[in-house]
């Protein structure tokens, strides 16, 4: 059976005018419009699609990129207003509704708001949902302690951020585990620190065990240079007002922390930067 709002890997049946048609392996068909067809196709091989419904309520595929799939979560902009709700822009054609019902508050245009996507299993029509809490369960864990897990930067709090885990569970990023600038509805890399009794759930954006002799500025550097692919263009001849600017931090404080680093042996200096041991220039 085809399952919207998810990519499904179907079988090119035969071409038409308005397009290919593609069937899954239980014998379902969905048309895949000659605008997102490829150049080159052969029928009985295999296509990546994405299905949802058309205006009127058809299944269809399209080649395009969702900014969102079938139970995630993601930041997305209020594109228009109507009776029964709000209209968010996920990246197709048709826009996905947010009814009424499932707004936290009343949501205005062109605003962002962090949105779960799901099927109403009546009509099995994709709406959003904007009452994220009710889509995030911490009463079963699917996650241990020093695992490494996808997170999306929720919202901020009075002692950090509230971060979602693996599109299914809730964590907190303490104020002292930041150091850099995190926004909302950002994707990134997290670790679980720690599982606390009533499963609520710490989260580090760092590596657990990263030895950093107490220095916050080693583990931020470090990061960074794990973000920019192992290579920055950065040294202790650097300006300060470049480290500051890269690091928010002062030179000499950059240079103590690279040393450590180096001692270490978690980084190379070059002369035109820095680098992770594991990353090849």
């Amino acid at each position: 059976m085809l399952e919207i709002g998810k990519y499904n890997n179907l079988t090119i049946l035969r071409h038409t005018s308005v397009g290919l048609f593609l069937s899954d392996e239980s014998g379902e068909e969905v048309l895949l419009p000659t605008k997102y067809c490829p150049e080159k196709v052969i029928i009985g091989n295999k296509i990546n699609v994405l299905v949802y419904r058309d205006n009127a309520e058809r299944k269809i595929a399209t080649t395009l990129t969702p900014k969102i799939l079938l139970h995630e979560f993601a930041l997305l902009q209020v594109t228009a207003e109507a009776e029964v709700g709000t209209f968010v822009d996920w990246g197709m054609e048709k826009d996905i509704l947010v009814p009424f019902k499932e707004q936290r508050m009343r949501m205005e245009k062109e605003r962002w708001y962090i949105v779960y996507l799901d099927l109403d299993k009546e009509t099995d029509r994709l709406y959003a949902s904007n009452k994220v809490d009710k889509f995030l369960s911490n009463d079963i864990l699917t996650i241990k302690e020093g695992q490494k897990v996808d997170i999306l930067i929720w919202k901020q709090t009075d002692i950090g951020f509230s971060v979602i885990i693996n599109n299914k569970h809730s964590g907190l990023i303490f104020d002292n585990e930041i150091f850099k600038k995190l926004n909302i509805g950002e994707k990134l890399t997290g670790y679980v620190k720690q599982i606390r009794e009533d499963n609520k759930v710490d989260i580090s954006l760092h590596a657990i065990g990263f030895e950093n002799s107490n220095d916050p500025n080693c583990e931020l550097i470090f990061q960074t240079l794990i973000d920019n692919n192992g290579f920055l263009a950065i040294t202790d001849k650097s300006s300060p007002d470049d480290i500051y600017t890269e690091f928010g931090i002062s030179k000499k404080a950059f240079k103590k922390a690279i040393g450590t680093l180096y001692k270490q042996r978690k980084i190379e200096l070059l002369a035109d930067g820095i680098k992770s041991v594991n990353y090849k220039k």
